[in-house]
């Protein structure tokens, strides 16, 4: 438990923080699922055009440093892979 002033409005920004990053991680997953689905129904058109989309949603995340720039990268890699292995 918090025992000085400072320590109890830290223990409120970084509830705060966990809350925001926590969401934003949430949104980095779904962003990577639409692409996926796309990807799963098997339309290579509408698949590239979801993962154009959703492009900018991973980068936003990883600009604020929710993640890693390079599992941000690693994860659009994979995702243009399997579209560009769609027949």
């Amino acid at each position: 438990m918090a025992n000085t002033a400072q320590a109890r409005k830290r223990a409120r920004q970084a509830e705060a923080t966990r809350q925001r990053n926590t969401s934003l991680k949430s949104s980095l997953r779904t962003a990577i699922k639409k692409v996926r689905k796309a990807i799963g129904a098997g339309d290579k058109v509408a698949a590239t055009k979801e993962l154009q989309a959703q492009q900018s949603v991973i980068d936003r995340i990883a600009d604020k440093k929710i993640v890693h720039k390079n599992t941000a990268s690693r994860s659009k890699a994979r995702l243009a892979q399997a579209i560009k292995a769609l027949p």
